[in-house]
């Protein structure tokens, strides 16, 4: 009689054997990729190796707040955290991230055979230490699109109606000039026609950082001020006078060019996050406007969310003279390039559970729905899955722009110091939204206050 061999249990089954009942708790924003995790990869986790994980998907505040608390106080409340790739440096430089590539290495038997590093995408470079090492798995990453109403600016009578009033085809922007003239078109073609549509959104909350990341991220770069306006090769200057451009006139015509979009956005502009802006967009109330693309699947394809499928069209956004020959050279960018990654603070109680959860979401099989559901890629091989391409045909190309175009994008400077400045200059700068001081007076304030927390910090002697 022939022996019948016991059945060869997977590596996850394996690796969690002696794991099995604990229990990993995490944070992170309440984002599409995020709830991905929270209602489909955590599950499938805790089915395939026994370990429990608590996910909590928070407000952008909370998950801020809660993580860095934890990590301060070295309480241990959380086996991994989101770590937004702006603020990855700060955490590096006050040693609250395990280095994982250390870690796996150091624990052979925890090395899943899926997970590779070298299929990451150029985005996990943000997430590396001085010697190369991972201290964050990436697990979203995205460009900052210009999204525009495709059924609007192809429908016969708009074109017509705009191009007597332009005396030039309607089309999506491609300069500064052209998005606020197709604002000013669509936000009067509302009023005529008493529809609730706005030529722009503009993510211009007046007490939350949303409103400093859209500028410094999303809009300054588009004129051709990168890094915030600091120079950190130049003893960190910020103002004009010490040979920073936070202050300079490009910055402030691309202050004065996005405030100017108020009058063309919708009523709740000065209350809305990056949340808000997608929600604004997917209920057809914008003609166009910067979004970030984690939003652009369900904005282009749920029906049960978004009152615009079948209608978005995808486009670079719109630039200054000179910027986008600037970013294709390398020496500048057009936009942001967003994401985030998962880390285990040294403060966990689970660093193995939490490592190898780490890798079962960073797997190439769990990516694919992942990317189709939030938009989002972190690894290279995921761009050639039947199933992203099938969606990149759904979203007029969202995915093939992010692949082909997102090197004319760039992702946070590595500052440190990000969160102390930000928290310094953006009550300064919620002043010019609300009117209080003009786009100029408040960069002039911003520059030097600026300059000021830079020298408290050491930065700039």
């Amino acid at each position: 009689m022939a022996g019948v061999a016991p059945a060869k249990a997977d590596f996850w089954s394996d690796a969690g054997k002696e794991l099995t009942g604990a229990t990993i708790r995490g944070v992170s924003e309440s984002t599409p990729p995020s709830n991905y995790v929270k209602n489909v990869l955590a599950p499938a986790f805790t089915k395939a190796t026994g370990i429990n994980v608590e996910f909590e998907a928070t407000s952008w505040d909370q998950m801020y707040d809660k993580a860095i608390k934890d990590m301060e106080a070295n309480t241990g409340i959380y086996d991994f955290v989101y770590i937004e790739q702006d603020a990855v440096y700060g955490y590096l430089a006050r040693d609250f991230l395990v280095d994982i590539t250390k870690f796996i290495a150091d624990n052979p038997k925890l090395k899943a055979p899926d997970y590779d590093p070298a299929n990451f995408t150029t985005f996990a470079n943000y997430f590396k230490g001085k010697d190369g090492d991972l201290f964050g798995v990436p697990m979203e990453a995205f460009i900052k699109v210009y999204l525009y109403r495709k059924d609007l600016f192809e429908d016969p009578a708009v074109k017509e109606a705009f191009k007597a009033k332009y005396n030039r085809d309607l089309a999506p922007a491609k300069n500064h000039a052209e998005y606020v003239e197709i604002a000013d078109f669509f936000t009067q073609w509302g009023k005529d026609k008493g529809i609730e549509l706005w030529g722009s959104t503009v993510q211009a909350n007046t007490g939350h950082p949303a409103s400093w990341y859209e500028y410094v991220e999303s809009v300054a770069p588009t004129f051709g001020v990168y890094n915030w306006g600091i120079d950190a090769s130049n003893n960190y200057a910020a103002t004009v006078e010490h040979g920073g451009k936070m202050n300079s006139p490009e910055a402030k015509k691309a202050l004065e060019f996005w405030v100017g979009l108020l009058k063309n956005a919708p009523p709740e502009s000065t209350a809305s996050t990056w949340d808000e802006v997608a929600a604004t967009f997917g209920a057809g109330r914008a003609a166009q406007g910067l979004v970030y693309g984690e939003n652009a699947a369900w904005i282009a394809t749920d029906e049960s969310k978004s009152k615009v499928v079948g209608k978005v069209g995808v486009a670079l956004p719109p630039v200054e003279a000179g910027v986008m020959e600037a970013a294709e050279a390398g020496t500048g960018y057009i936009g942001y390039y967003d994401g985030g990654a998962f880390g285990i603070p040294h403060s966990s109680k689970n660093k193995a559970a939490a490592a190898l959860f780490l890798q079962y979401i960073a797997q190439p099989s769990v990516q694919a729905d992942w990317a189709v559901a939030g938009s989002r890629i972190t690894l290279q091989s995921t761009y050639d899955d039947p199933k992203v391409q099938a969606q990149d045909a759904k979203t007029d190309g969202y995915y093939t722009l992010m692949r082909d175009q997102g090197k004319l994008f760039a992702g946070a400077p590595p500052y440190p110091f990000h969160n102390q400045v930000r928290e310094a200059v953006a009550p300064i700068f919620y002043q010019a939204i609300t009117g209080e001081l003009t786009p100029s007076d408040a960069l002039d304030q911003m520059a030097t206050t600026a300059e000021a927390e830079l020298t408290k910090l050491g930065y700039r002697k």
